[in-house]
């Protein structure tokens, strides 16, 4: 566990992991180094991947993975100041593939797609509405993940991101909304 500091009265998590020097270091291929990096990364990481991925057990599949990528792959990190936004992109990525799985295999079972042409104006209809949601305001979009793709459960989804249950159905409606705009549908159009 990363060790906490107290700062003003205040514990606070140690980022040492993270610093330059020891990020350095760890592309350089010290065995140390590296084991402090994955360690010290390892509760942030799987922390964001719980936010993400559909169930427990992706988000720590998930989280495990990027620290696998991680640690391979540190050496070819061009920027140490990126190391956070590298994992949190690995981790998203992680969680993004595994709902493409589950969903593709529960389209195969229901045997959705029919034909190639069915399977491209799905593919089109999803890149759609995955810019759609790209576009939103990061809160926004965090709810509508959690609560509409994810499908986790309203209380859920407003403690998770610090909200009143309150705020988290104001943004979830904007977000729905901005989407539904964004697709072409009208303010009253009703979502599908």
């Amino acid at each position: 566990m990363v060790p906490d500091v107290w700062r003003r009265g205040v514990v606070v998590a140690d980022r040492s992991w993270a610093s330059a020097q020891l990020i350095e270091a760890a592309q350089a291929g010290d065995r140390e180094s590296i084991t402090a990096v994955i360690h010290g990364a390892h509760p942030h990481v799987r922390r964001f991947a719980s936010h993400l991925c559909a169930s427990p057990q992706d988000a720590e599949d998930a989280a495990q993975e990027a620290l696998i990528i991680l640690y391979r792959k540190i050496g070819s990190l061009r920027a140490t100041g990126a190391l956070a936004s590298w994992m949190f992109r690995i981790v998203r990525n992680e969680c993004l593939r595994r709902a493409r799985l589950l969903s593709r295999h529960d389209e195969g079972e229901a045997g959705l797609m029919s034909s190639a042409e069915d399977e491209a104006i799905g593919r089109l209809e999803a890149e759609f509405v995955a810019q759609a949601i790209r576009e939103l305001p990061d809160v926004q979009r965090r709810v509508l993940i959690m609560r509409d793709v994810l499908g986790h459960p309203g209380r859920s989804v407003a403690e998770t991101l610090g909200l009143s249950n309150a705020a988290m159905k104001s943004h979830l409606h904007r977000a729905r909304s901005a989407v539904r705009l964004s697709l072409g549908g009208g303010p009253g159009t009703p979502s599908t």
